[in-house]
């Protein structure tokens, strides 16, 4: 292959590949975020049960979900980002 050939193929190798998703957190968990994302390694929560969801949920570490119908409470839990952080720290599901 000539030059221009294997020019041509790196270019069309570099449109093909993509970003990777960027995961790292962009700034540092406080103690009661991660003591939220603790409780719901185990069970979902209710979404008013922690003031810090909403910062969780811009995070993309939390999600919610529908509840029980007749309480009418949405629930909380992990999302696959939330339980990366939690395996970084050791804690396994």
């Amino acid at each position: 292959m000539n030059w221009t050939g294997s020019k041509k193929q790196a270019a069309t190798e570099a449109q093909q590949a993509k970003p990777a998703k960027r995961t790292m957190l962009r700034r540092l968990l406080s103690h009661h975020e991660l003591a939220t994302l603790l409780l719901l390694l185990h069970a979902p929560i209710d979404a008013s049960a922690k003031p810090e969801i909403t910062t969780l949920q811009e995070a993309g570490l939390v999600e919610q979900v529908p509840g029980d119908a007749a309480a009418g409470a949405a629930q909380i839990r992990l999302t696959s980002e939330g339980n990366a952080v939690l395996q970084g720290l050791g804690i396994a599901r």
